[in-house]
């Protein structure tokens, strides 16, 4: 397995609030990494970090054998990263449609509708709804097809399952798998330890801002004491 992202040492701030401690993972190209912690572990700040939303103050970040620590949002963008943000942060005027459409202009590369249609049946029926009129589950499916339509290489998925009607997260999980069966990379931060651990290769796991633990997913569920000793899980 290749490493496509590679992170060592970052440290983040917020103001003078120190959040990420020496922080460092690896993910492998084709892998699907769990990042788990109890809440202001530092898991969305990490995602942040990785995107260029917060800039560290200390350690390297190496993406597709390019540094991008000092890099602007957009610059990381190109390079094939999408970060889906826990506030999804769709356009609520714009039709479906237009939001994937308007997601992809800048790609090199990008999914056809029909891919992402395929993909998601029910933003179909859905595309010619504004972003208001969508239910939570649709927004989520919405915000992972803009993504997916720039044709990424690695995709952040910050809490996509948050909120959701146990269905709806099925549902979500069941795309997520076709992705990952289909060899795209993602990171994924999720308080739904059940449904993370049925998605994940491997897993970290964060407490208070520092990684400290690091294994598979099978040692993982062969040692449920270890999350529920930093998750109460």
């Amino acid at each position: 397995m290749t490493t496509l992202l590679e992170i060592d040492r970052l440290n983040s701030y917020y103001g003078d609030s120190h959040i990420l401690f020496d922080v460092s993972m690896t993910v492998g190209r084709n892998e699907v990494v769990a990042l788990l912690g109890r809440n202001g572990a530092g898991k969305s700040t990490t995602l942040k970090s990785l995107i260029g939303a917060v800039r560290p103050r200390a350690g390297r970040i190496v993406f597709d054998g390019t540094p991008t620590q000092t890099l602007p949002p957009y610059a990381i963008a190109a390079l094939g990263m999408q970060l889906v943000p826990e506030e999804r942060r769709i356009f609520g005027s714009l039709s479906v449609e237009d939001n994937i459409v308007l997601a992809g202009l800048t790609a090199k590369g990008r999914w056809p509708l029909d891919r992402i249609y395929g993909l998601f049946p029910r933003l179909r029926e859905r595309r010619r709804s504004r972003g208001t009129d969508l239910s939570g589950g649709e927004q989520q499916m919405l915000a992972i097809a803009r993504a997916l339509v720039r044709d990424p290489k690695i995709v952040l998925l910050d809490e996509p399952f948050e909120g959701l009607a146990p269905i709806i997260v099925r549902d979500l999980l069941g795309i997520c798998r076709q992705l990952a069966e289909a060899g795209q990379t993602i990171v994924v931060v999720e308080q739904n330890i059940q449904a993370a651990m049925t998605l994940a290769d491997r897993v970290y796991v964060l407490n208070n801002g520092h990684i400290v633990e690091e294994m598979t997913a099978a040692t993982a569920r062969a040692r449920p004491e270890v999350l529920h000793r930093h998750l109460g899980v």
